[in-house]
């Protein structure tokens, strides 16, 4: 286990942080990058932000001179010099997402065109298939974590989710350069853009704080939501909290296991509602999606992509073509 970047003070910061701007005024970094990428920050411009930015960070580099490389957490990568594979989390191999039942079942959330439809800053083709709605509810989850002021307005639908991001991704068992890998990701796909770097650092180590350190006291993400587990790091590896609740927690669970004939997950969802710009419910282990294992619709790991704040520098080009 490495050592954590994170100073133990951190831990007892309010997850708020990570919604406010570095600098001591009082706003929020997406309305702060939506402002300086197209002169107003509104709902379709601060929605925009966050789609270039998760899709980056998911798929890798795909705007015109990135100021710099961005692996993309669907490619096999490293962290500190070690080898980090995460596409098993999104294609369905293994058994390792939460449908509400006492085992993880086996999503397949890559059904919607894959990095194409991401290329040209969609979540998916189509508005029905697993990959739109883990996308989708993405957007909404970051919009919330970064306190962008259209949120849950026309045009900016509210995450709808489960609030536990453990709880999302407890039969995952992910380790610490796992989750460590997909904050660098994070981090690195928002400087590519143009992002500072004092607002990258600072929030990539509130990212860490909240969802990196196992037992972590509960923490509000969401703020319709309240204080919920949000410890995403569990296996043995993953450095304990400094303000560790760990008998709050549920024994750990094992190592999720290949995909079967009994454990695959089908879904019944139905098409989002024509015009709307991210609709639906998921993300989690709760919602409105009927599939055989229990009601929900759920994201697979990564629920933290979007938490990092968008930068002016070389988005305007792919804005421009939306």
């Amino acid at each position: 286990m490495r050592s954590s970047t994170l100073l133990s003070a951190l831990a007892v910061a309010a997850p708020a942080v990570l919604a406010q701007n570095a600098t001591s005024n009082s706003t929020s970094l997406c309305d702060k990058y939506a402002m300086a990428v197209f002169n107003a920050s509104n709902a379709t411009t601060q929605y925009t932000l966050l789609t270039v930015l998760v899709n980056t960070a998911v798929i890798g580099n795909y705007s015109k001179d990135p100021k710099n490389a961005v692996t993309g957490i669907l490619n096999n990568g490293t962290y500190e010099g070690r080898p980090v594979s995460l596409l098993k989390y999104f294609d369905g191999m293994l058994a390792s997402s939460n449908r509400g039942g006492s085992e993880g079942v086996a999503v397949n959330s890559l059904d919607g065109g894959g990095a194409e439809p991401l290329m040209m800053n969609k979540p998916a083709n189509g508005t029905s298939s697993n990959q739109y709605f883990l996308l989708t509810h993405l957007y909404s989850y970051f919009g919330a974590l970064l306190g962008c002021s259209a949120y849950s307005k026309e045009g900016f639908p509210a995450y709808t989710g489960f609030g536990s991001q453990y709880e999302v991704h407890k039969f995952m068992d992910l380790s610490h350069d796992e989750v460590s890998y997909f904050i660098q990701e994070v981090g690195l796909a928002a400087t590519s853009l143009g992002v500072t770097t004092e607002d990258a650092t600072a929030v990539g180590k509130q990212l860490d704080m909240v969802f990196n350190y196992k037992c972590a006291a509960n923490a509000t993400v969401i703020p319709a939501q309240g204080p919920q587990q949000q410890s995403i790091c569990i296996a043995d590896d993953c450095p304990t909290a400094p303000n560790a609740t760990c008998s709050a927690y549920k024994a750990q669970v094992a190592e999720p296991v290949p995909a079967n004939d009994t454990n695959m997950y089908t879904s019944t969802r139905s098409a989002a509602p024509s015009g709307t710009a991210a609709g639906g419910s998921g993300s989690s282990a709760s919602g409105t999606d009927s599939g055989s294992t229990a009601e929900s619709t759920g994201a697979a790991t990564m629920n933290v992509l979007g938490a990092v704040v968008m930068g002016a520098a070389g988005i305007a080009a792919l804005a421009a073509g939306l």
